[in-house]
């Protein structure tokens, strides 16, 4: 919603806004659009008579504001819809989906495109470093980065967001499990992703990663279909150098033709995917080698992606929105990549609509196997939730301490911090998990270690 803003603005339109209480990085975002945004939801926000108003997925009946823009009939459309009518038509959209990896492959896309191709434009469902705002309008004709979800659209349209979003270039990072409140199983997901292949014209293209699930979809495009990954089987392929300090470089072949060599910025396996799937994107729409491997190197990367938020004591404390079983599982491989000689703490707040339940309780386990100690926060609306259903936090605490893995959880935010703060050593890596604000985890450590140094991510006391 604040990238849509932003490209409003940017087409000239009188932009206001209302939501309620913003974390970082979002609330620094809002900020920066300089337009009038009201903190909760009241009839009289909407007294400007806007010609369109644009809900979020996030609202639904009995919001005041979506009561009185249907009793007053004002004109109203998804943000989605929005996009395809104002934005995309006139470009040449190249969507980028999955259950894992949008966000950072569609920054990285757009960044490797914005040095090679003018004109380009982007939404991001994140804040990019590197980039200004998280979205640009771009030139008629260009091509047009979009970030493709697969959650639903608004409370009255509950299809996928990105079966709006037209794609000449439609790239499948992966496909799993996931949106339990919208989806009852992968296969009404996989349903879901044959419609958007079934978007895509005849000249265009379809790139799947054939490191996973996405494969499927192979044979079920209309289009032109390439895939990218680390098999051998893959059109784009990749073998990863690693060198001691934990940086990798790729080396790239196109089917049999050896396309290059670049060292990526990111960390990681699913990063060296994520880089593939920009550099195909890239090369597909006619950049050379060499500015693509310049741009890949010096990609600055996204906020609350194994981003380092302050460094005190000689501990290094680290936050990433990871939020599914198999992002947690990466980035805790990631994170051990990029500082193998430290002790691994992972700290995660269960906060998505699935990973509050129990259906990834045996996926979580094997999640965190990779840490030295888990720490798990409270299961955010726990009371909202049977018991029967809810994640059974302290049977996973069991199961981890029966494998090896030190681990314990908490039925509030303030004593992680403190239970961090009185046990943290100079060698370790507290690595934080969370899609939310974590109930002000990082104030409370910020707050408990006065003289560290790092990025500031509390500064609305988040």
């Amino acid at each position: 919603m604040v990238a849509g803003a932003r490209l409003a603005l940017e087409a000239g339109c009188e932009v206001r806004g209302s939501d309620g209480p913003l974390y970082p990085p979002a609330s620094r975002m809002v900020a920066a659009l300089g337009v009038s945004v009201a903190e909760g939801y009241a009839a009289a926000n909407l007294d400007w008579n806007p010609d369109s108003v644009i809900i979020g997925n996030a609202l639904s009946r009995g919001n005041p504001e979506v009561e009185a823009v249907l009793s007053r009939r004002l004109r109203y459309l998804s943000l989605p819809e929005w996009l395809k009518e104002n934005v995309l038509r006139q470009r040449r959209p190249v969507a980028i989906c999955g259950t894992h990896g949008k966000t950072t492959t569609t920054a990285l896309t757009a960044h490797v495109l914005d040095r090679g191709m003018p004109g380009v434009g982007y939404l991001i469902g994140g804040d990019a470093l590197g980039f200004p705002f998280s979205a640009r309008l771009g030139n008629p004709g260009a091509p047009f980065v979009i970030e493709g979800d697969e959650y639903d659209t608004a409370f009255f349209d509950k299809r996928a967001k990105f079966l709006h979003y037209i794609p000449e270039i439609a790239v499948v990072t992966s496909i799993e499990f996931d949106h339990g409140d919208i989806y009852k199983d992968l296969g009404e997901i996989e349903t879901a992703f044959q419609r958007l292949l079934r978007q895509i014209p005849g000249e265009g293209l379809a790139l799947l990663c054939a490191d996973n699930h996405a494969l499927f979809l192979e044979t079920h495009a209309f289009s032109r279909v390439e895939t990218y990954g680390l098999e051998r089987r893959a059109d784009w392929r990749a073998a990863m150098k690693p060198f001691p300090n934990g940086v990798i470089t790729l080396e790239i072949w196109h089917r049999e033709t050896r396309w290059g060599e670049l060292t990526p910025s990111l960390f990681g396996r699913h990063n060296m995917q994520n880089t593939l799937a920009a550099v195909a994107v890239a090369a597909t729409l006619g950049m050379g080698a060499a500015d693509i491997a310049a741009a890949v190197n010096d990609f600055p990367g996204v906020r609350r992606r194994l981003e380092v938020f302050l460094e005190a004591d000689g501990a290094v404390f680290v936050d990433d929105f990871a939020h599914h079983p198999t992002a947690i599982r990466e980035t805790i491989a990631a994170a051990r990549t990029r500082w193998p000689e430290r002790r691994l703490r992972a700290v995660f707040e269960p906060r998505s609509n699935t990973t509050v339940t129990n259906r990834f309780q045996k996926e979580l386990e094997e999640a965190f196997s990779g840490a030295d100690e888990v720490c798990l926060g409270p299961v955010h609306r726990g009371g909202a939730i049977p018991d029967a259903d809810r994640l059974d936090t302290a049977g996973l605490v069991q199961n981890l301490c029966r494998s090896g893995v030190s681990a314990q959880a908490f039925d509030a935010v303030p004593p992680i911090a403190e239970f961090i703060a009185e046990t943290v050593g100079n060698n370790d890596l507290v690595l934080i998990m969370s899609n939310g604000a974590f109930g002000g985890l990082y104030a409370m450590l910020r707050n408990r270690f006065p003289k560290g140094s790092g990025t500031d991510l509390s500064a609305d006391g988040s």
